[in-house]
């Protein structure tokens, strides 16, 4: 370890001439070998917490996070310091990862931002086991919680990696964690109470407002309200995509400088809108929650919710993206309660159906004792969205009913980058033999081979993985461009674990179904908020097991929101046309539409991996029910 001062550190690389709230105490913690747990609110400045102690520790420091956005911004920010960090992920070229491992075997990385799912692959697992790392840093840990508004299984596999690579200390980082979740992320990583750092969710900079509206009221009241402000940077959030274009326009038809940003729009202009509007060339961007996640702009002034938040957690998350700069900043919701029928059919649509989830634990069961899985061929065949798939696969391993072998590729493409006799010259003959019949194995395009592992395996007689082996190497050595495709993951059955195909099909049924009625739960919980006549930061913090006075501005302590009933102008309900169109459409036997849950899906408007391949999105009658409860359209789809 260093020996130069923390407070050194701090000045000399990061600018600071002394620590925000908690920063100091997390590090020293961590100085001390200890686990921690860094509760602060959003741009409390989390990330310090770690960024500086890797500088002072000798080895990598390991920052696991599932934002993509966020690892980009801070590997960029950190490296225009001359500090040596990087980010691993799906968008990078061979070559620039084999730079990164270099990196690693020497030493002079510091920082290394990987997202969780990058840590099942075997390959990077054994290159960070050469590796000495002082750290692991797992950002927004309350993923790792089934009772978190974010749960993402990949968590939950955490602390046993760390243990396995025998890392000395972990931080989880989170800004929002209740006392229930924070209280399994200490269990999880083995962190005491005492060093569960939190710096409390009061924001005094920002006042909080809630105007309950019509949704034909909602267009007008927006433009009046940002209107009405001090101008600045600010950011209007909506549920669907093309909710962002409609509202977009409309505030361009008033005069204002808006633009939309969701991830239905084309890379390049997504990131110059974001590159626009971080630099103050455009006044407002109405987004999904697609944005936000990792950009770190301190001074927006305003957040709008012209839809309701998903849950608290996430209104906290999204609205804490205003006035981190310190200086006064607004956060208002326009809350109607006509939202409430989408957002809840967006929860009921993730649920797999208990025929889909029995099907895909007899695929697993049934294969024999080692066998392997595309998950996105699962999801296309089960018709379960691929992040369902990777979640009930990871309840199987954590029962003890499936062990992990690590994902692999199953094809690749390979161009040549010279001729074959030079990409063979200096091989011995059995190696020269060895990969022209590999080559001659696949199917020749004009430029590119392209290889099917598991095939080439049986016609030339090797091992599978002698012949991946083999292709990364062409790669490594810069004789060829390899593309890889099709990937799998293996598993081996676990000698003494759970056979019944009934019982196992029945718990995994019953943990969707308590994810289910947790985010509906989540998602009235905001209602509440909305409706309630007390204090809004009073009621956010004591959310998160914190007590505070009313804050004095929000239009609630000012006496200009006295709470009660949200307005709603439509609640849709089955019509006898609906009921016989309805029918119609059962009478059309369509294969993706054969189970009840797939039709009430079809019917409120929630594309699904069967939908989307059998095109039905197109459908006339695609989303025919989008404004009914999606638990009404799923009873009447059981009566038929």
């Amino acid at each position: 370890m260093a020996t130069t001062s923390k407070t050194e550190m701090l000045e000399r690389w990061f600018g600071h001439g002394k620590f925000r709230p908690g920063q100091e105490a997390v590090i020293d913690v961590l100085l001390g070998g200890r686990n921690a747990l860094a509760l602060f609110p959003t741009g409390g400045g989390k990330s310090l917490c770690y960024q500086l102690p890797a500088l002072l520790f000798d080895g990598l420091t390991l920052v696991v996070s599932p934002l993509i956005a966020l690892m980009k911004d801070q590997v960029e920010a950190l490296q225009s310091k001359e500090i040596k960090a990087a980010r691993l992920d799906s968008t990078l070229e061979p070559s620039e990862i084999n730079r990164i491992y270099d990196a690693m075997e020497d030493g002079s990385l510091k920082l290394l931002y990987v997202a969780p799912e990058r840590l099942a692959n075997e390959g990077f697992l054994r290159r960070l086991r050469r590796t000495p790392i002082e750290l692991m840093a797992v950002d927004e840990a309350h993923c790792i919680s089934e009772w978190g508004h974010n749960f993402r299984p990949d968590y939950l596999k955490l602390a046993a990696l760390a243990n396995d690579l025998k890392i000395p200390r972990i931080l989880a980082l989170t800004a929002t964690a209740t006392p229930r979740v924070a209280e399994q992320i200490r269990e999880r990583f083995s962190i005491t109470e005492a060093d569960h750092v939190q710096t409390g969710f009061s924001r005094p900079n920002l006042t909080f407002e809630v105007h309950p509206c019509s949704e034909s009221e909602r267009d007008q009241k927006l433009i009046d309200r940002i209107k009405e402000h001090s101008p600045g940077p600010s950011v209007v959030y909506v549920t669907l995509q093309q909710t962002a274009e409609r509202v977009a326009g409309t505030l361009k038809q008033a005069g204002l400088d808006a633009r939309a940003y969701h991830a239905g729009m084309r890379d390049d202009h997504r990131a110059e809108v974001q590159e626009k509007f971080m630099d103050n060339e455009i006044d407002i961007i109405v987004a999904t929650i697609a944005f936000g996640m990792g950009v770190d702009k301190a001074d927006i002034r305003h957040v709008y919710h012209y839809n309701l938040p998903k849950s608290l957690e996430n209104y906290v998350q999204e609205s804490g993206r205003a006035g981190r700069d310190g200086e006064t900043a607004t956060c208002e919701i326009f809350a109607c309660s006509d939202d409430l029928t989408v957002l809840e059919n967006f929860i009921y649509g993730d649920t797999p159906s208990p025929t889909a989830i029995k099907s895909l634990v007899e695929h697993v069961l049934l294969q024999g004792e080692d066998f392997s899985v595309s998950r996105y061929d699962l999801s296309q065949s089960r018709d379960i969205r691929p992040t369902v798939v990777s979640t009930a696969l990871t309840y199987l391993e954590l029962d003890g009913v499936i062990i992990p072998k690590g994902p692999f590729y199953g094809g690749y493409r390979i161009q040549l980058l010279r001729d074959l006799d030079q990409v063979l010259a200096g091989h011995t003959p059995e190696r020269q033999a060895f990969l022209k019949r590999l080559l001659e194995s696949g199917e020749k395009g004009r430029t590119w081979y392209t290889i099917d592992v598991a095939t080439s395996a049986f016609e030339i007689g090797e091992d599978e993985e002698r012949i991946r082996r083999a292709i990364r190497y062409l790669a490594e050595m810069g004789d060829a461009i390899t593309k890889p495709s099709g990937l799998r993951h293996a598993y081996r059955l676990a000698p003494n674990g759970e056979r019944d195909i009934a019982s196992l099909t029945a718990t995994l049924v019953d943990r969707f179904e308590s994810r289910e009625s947790g985010e509906v739960e989540r998602l009235h919980q905001v209602i509440e908020l909305c409706e309630t006549a007390r204090c809004l930061p009073q009621q956010l913090v004591s959310y998160f097991g914190e007590e505070v006075g009313p804050c004095g501005h929000c239009n609630v302590c000012t006496g200009r929101h006295e709470g009660g009933d949200l307005p709603a102008s439509r609640r849709g309900s089955i019509s006898l046309e609906d009921a016989e169109a309805i029918r119609q459409i059962h009478e059309e036997a369509h294969i993706a539409l054969r189970q009840p849950r797939q039709l009430a899906r079809f019917l409120c408007g929630l594309s699904s991996p069967a939908t989307t391949r059998s095109k039905l999105h197109r459908h006339d009658d695609f989303g025919l029910l989008g404004e009914v409860p999606f638990l009404e359209v799923l009873g009447h789809v059981e009566e038929l």
